[in-house]
Parts: C-alpha cells; structure tokens; sequence
C-alpha cells in the first residue's frame, strides 16, 4: 500500500473515493454503498443473485484493496503523514462547503510540500464543446442536429433523480432498488458543483495550498506517477477524456 521513492524511502499515497481504480501501493479509500455491501457476505450473496451481465461483472471486479471510509467523517490517517493525496471525479460529487472541509483534510494529513493531485470535469472544456456544436449549426443553417448529448456532458448528473443502473431494470427491481439503496444523490452518483481552472484553483488557494498549476493526463510532479496508471487506461491513453487535472502543494 506504500511505494517508494527514489531514495527507496517508504512513501504514504492515497487514493481517495477510487471506486474500482486501484493500486497496490496506494491506500485505496472508498464509500461506496456497493463495497459495504460486498464486504458483507450474506448481502453480497443477495447481491449477486439480483444484479445481472455489466452490473453484475462491475460488482464482481470491485478490488478487495480498498479501505471503506465514509471520507465525510475525514480522512483515517495522522496529521502530517502522507507524501501524496489523489482524487479523481470525487470533489465535483460534494457540496461546494462540504468540498472546502474536504480539501482541508488533505491538507491536514499531507506533510509540508506534500503534493495533492485533484482530477475533476472540465467544466470550460465541456461548455467549449458546447458552443462549438452550435456555433456549427449556425453556421450550416441546420436545425435538425440534437444537442442533448452536449447538455448532458455538462448537467445529466445534476439533475439524475434516479442511479443510472437502476433506471435500465425492470419495475419491480427498480422499486426494490430504490427503496433498499437510495436515490441517485444518496448513492453519491449526482453532481453537486463543477469546476474550471480558475474557481478550482481559487478554492485550493483559499484552503491554503500553494505552487497550484495544471497539468496534463500523463504529466506530474509525483516521481514516477505515470507507473501507477490512475489516470491512464489500459491502452496507456487518457482514462477520463474532458477532465481537468490540477496538482498543488501544502
């Protein structure tokens, strides 16, 4: 759960709300309703025998390398002990106050010039995709093009009433769902804020981080980070197209 630094010194990663994208020498954290469940075989076999084909093959692969935290209650590890904090597609999912505590907490359990690299939706990159749909369209005159997919890039998952996977069942297994795992908010699936570079930046500076920069998809300032493959695909490209990636130290 530690790897090493170039010195060979023992160095303290976390990888926080990280769902099934995990490391070996990381601390993998996560909440998810779906591992409480797992980690409890009597529900986990029930789960099993009531969710099939994708659903069923994404509870299966869900690593067993995870710590399950609730990282609202603040993050399981001593003030000023931890090299390296990551968090991907997790900040966007919280309540802009809830985000500022959140942010905080890292910066409380990193250790001075600790780097924390946070990876959210790009915001202006998706509103950019946006305009230049319609700017398009405009422009041939055409007025049969759908822009929905663009809406949804940017706002589906604020207004998701209903988890995505729920949504595909059957009535009565939607019902059952529903009522035994929540809504889409309570399973943390909504969106709650977005964000650019410049108000994410803004709110890292105001917690208190400094040497704020963005980076790119496969470029950072933690040695050797590429080798980990979080924000990569199994192709070696970008995991998470359209996101914004922003490192900073404490």
């Amino acid at each position: 759960m530690r790897g090493e630094n170039i010195l060979g010194i023992k160095e303290v990663i976390l990888n926080l709300g990280c769902g099934t994208k995990t490391h070996s020498d990381v601390v993998n954290i996560d909440w998810s309703v779906y591992l409480k469940i797992k980690q409890n075989p009597i529900l986990s076999f029930v789960m099993r025998s009531f969710i099939k084909g994708k659903r069923r093959e994404r509870f299966d692969s869900l690593p067993s390398n995870i710590l399950v935290h609730d990282l609202s209650k603040g993050i399981p590890f001593g003030e000023g002990g931890v090299d390296v904090v990551y968090s991907s597609h997790l900040l966007e999912h919280l309540d802009v106050k809830c985000a500022e505590v959140f942010l905080k907490n890292i910066r409380k359990v990193l250790k001075p010039q600790g780097i924390m690299r946070v990876v959210v939706p790009d915001f202006e990159l998706l509103c950019r995709k946006y305009i230049e749909y319609i700017d398009t369209c405009e422009a041939n005159s055409d007025c049969t093009k759908n822009s929905d997919p663009y809406i949804a890039d940017i706002i589906e998952q604020m207004v998701r009433l209903e988890a995505y996977g729920t949504s595909k069942q059957n009535r009565l297994q939607r019902f059952i769902e529903n009522k035994i795992l929540g809504d889409a908010r309570r399973r943390g699936e909504t969106h709650q804020w977005m964000y650019d570079k410049t108000n994410l930046k803004k709110l890292l500076a105001n917690v208190g981080f400094k040497h704020i920069k963005v980076q790119k998809y496969n470029e950072s300032s933690i040695p050797r980070w590429n080798e980990l493959g979080l924000d990569l695909n199994e192709f070696g490209t970008e995991d998470k197209p359209e996101s914004l990636y922003i490192e900073c130290e404490k």
